[in-house]
């Protein structure tokens, strides 16, 4: 759901980036605390980013600005909380748009708000509050990784929505329109993530590497 370059206003992209910017620096903080309390974290912490890296760059045609993927940020978030993960995306995304022309450095204050911010607190609550049910850690990944990727989808929905109101309709319009476009790619692809999670989290619990979040 990456926004491309220059296709936010200058004033949309502005807010975007200040309304992320505490969830970075308070992602900075909660890593600097896990490496001085747990350094050896720093290896599986890395790999949740190349996680997020990978399954973020497997794009597909969207619509107009934006594109469908996975976001791969409900794994990370519910091995290290999803403070962390602000300050992972970001890194991801500054990459992948220099890299990759996916996505854009205007834009990535609202690229980071949607994929590294909202899409991992969804996902830990869910994988919280699933587990806390007494449900199991399979459903609680699954849930967590494929709604959060959904939340990301709709916060973009949302942004450019706001950006670009229906003649007709207005933002409300406009969401509706965006979300319907997406949801057609989104949906598969978020389900898809939340059993490629699972199998992640499975992976990574039967070498006891799954219960390391501060």
């Amino acid at each position: 759901m990456h926004i491309m370059e220059g296709y936010l206003p200058p004033a949309h992209a502005a807010f975007w980036t200040l309304a992320a910017a505490p969830f970075v620096l308070h992602g900075s903080a909660k890593l600097k605390r896990l490496f001085r309390e747990q350094p050896e974290q720093r290896l599986l912490l890395g790999a949740a980013g190349a996680y997020m890296f990978v399954l973020s760059a497997l794009k597909l045609p969207s619509l107009t600005g934006s594109s469908s993927h996975p976001t791969g940020a409900g794994l990370g978030a519910a091995l290290f909380g999803p403070a962390p993960m602000a300050v992972l995306g970001t890194a991801v995304l500054i990459f992948q748009a220099l890299l990759l022309a996916h996505g854009g450095i205007t834009t990535l204050g609202a690229n980071v708000f949607s994929m590294a911010v909202v899409g991992p607190w969804v996902a830990y609550g869910l994988w919280r509050g699933v587990k806390c049910l007494g449900l199991g850690s399979g459903i609680a990944m699954f849930l967590g990784a494929s709604l959060g990727a959904l939340s990301t989808y709709l916060v973009t929905s949302a942004q450019l929505a706001l950006a670009y109101p229906d003649p007709a309709s207005g933002i409300s319009g406009a969401f509706l329109k965006f979300a319907g476009i997406f949801a057609v790619t989104q949906i598969p692809l978020a389900i898809a993530e939340g059993l490629l999670s699972v199998v992640a989290m499975s992976l990574l619990a039967q070498r006891g590497l799954a219960g390391v979040r501060p």
